[in-house]
């Protein structure tokens, strides 16, 4: 753990692309301990084997919460990237996502999958009950979404990256992230893009690993896409925000999700950049993938 101290700074983003991350505003958080690194394949299963944990990706889905698929599909399974074969219009992700049965935390690409030699990787195919049952383990908690924005920057206020002003700075590769034309072609070894070791690149200002790129990593934020400007409008400077008290997004209506923040190994400026700092993510907190894992905080 890295103690962060606390203080005042900017949140959000100047990204026109970024709606749900604008205004900017302005933020001040007490000092707090984070993870520098996210947990790992290793870590998550000294807690499984402690307490003999059954993540949901395990868990056979309750019929309950899915009335209209048949009870034959409802296996236990998780979200895996599965690109398509050709060039596609990037206006609907369920193109390059498919629902794998037996895709969990030790298959995280499917049943013919393994983690065996990837003990120092991010543990995925975590859902954020998952991240909360581990946190609780470990006698930790997650962070707020304002926790995570600033640890990530490192210090520094209102730039685009963790790590400055340039993706690339002297043609420097910092972080795990997409390259090739997405979703469809990866350079990454038989088109197959995935997460690296923690600590695979350069840390931040404050010593923090892969805080931006490689996994997106559960907050305990709900996600609103105008809390910000709520937050804004106030005038006040916002003490340790926790966020929303319930979550609405337009493009789901009635579909409660969790901020999840930091990018991941499939963010690219073609479609998702939010590796930037400021970009925010959201998903159901039930669901898990391949490129969402955690990182503790207390």
């Amino acid at each position: 753990m890295v103690w962060i101290p606390g203080g005042e700074f900017s949140m959000g983003s100047a990204n026109t692309k970024f709606d749900d991350a604008r205004p900017w505003h302005r933020v001040r958080v007490s000092g707090f301990w984070i993870g520098r690194f996210t947990v790992t394949n290793d870590e998550f299963a000294r807690f499984v084997q402690a307490t003999h944990y059954v993540t949901m990706a395990e868990r056979k889905p309750n019929p309950a919460d899915f009335p209209h698929v048949p009870l034959r599909k409802l296996v236990p399974g998780s979200l895996v990237f599965t690109p398509p074969n050709l060039p596609v219009e990037l206006d609907n992700d369920r193109q390059w996502w498919r629902y794998v049965p037996g895709a969990d935390w030790r298959h995280p690409d499917g049943p013919k999958s393994s983690i065996s030699g990837r003990g120092k990787y991010p543990v995925v195919q975590v859902a954020f009950e998952d991240a909360l049952a581990y946190a609780h383990w470990a006698g930790k908690r997650l962070p707020t979404e304002a926790e995570y924005e600033y640890a990530e920057r490192g210090g520094l206020d209102c730039k685009p990256y963790a790590w400055g002003d340039e993706f690339n700075p002297r043609a420097k590769q910092m972080a795990n992230t997409f390259h090739g034309h997405f979703p469809d072609r990866s350079t990454a070894k038989n088109n197959h893009p995935g997460a690296m070791p923690v600590g695979s690149f350069p840390p931040n200002g404050y010593g923090l690993y892969d805080m931006s790129g490689n996994v997106w990593e559960w907050t305990t934020d709900w996600y609103r896409p105008d809390y910000y400007q709520t937050l804004a409008t106030t005038g006040h400077v916002a003490v340790n925000p926790n966020g929303p008290p319930w979550s609405y997004d337009p493009k789901e209506p009635g579909v409660a999700k969790r901020v999840v923040r930091g990018g991941s190994f499939l963010c690219t400026d073609q479609y998702c950049s939010r590796y930037e700092v400021g970009g925010r993510g959201q998903d159901e907190p039930s669901s898990s993938a391949n490129h969402i894992g955690f990182r503790l905080v207390e």
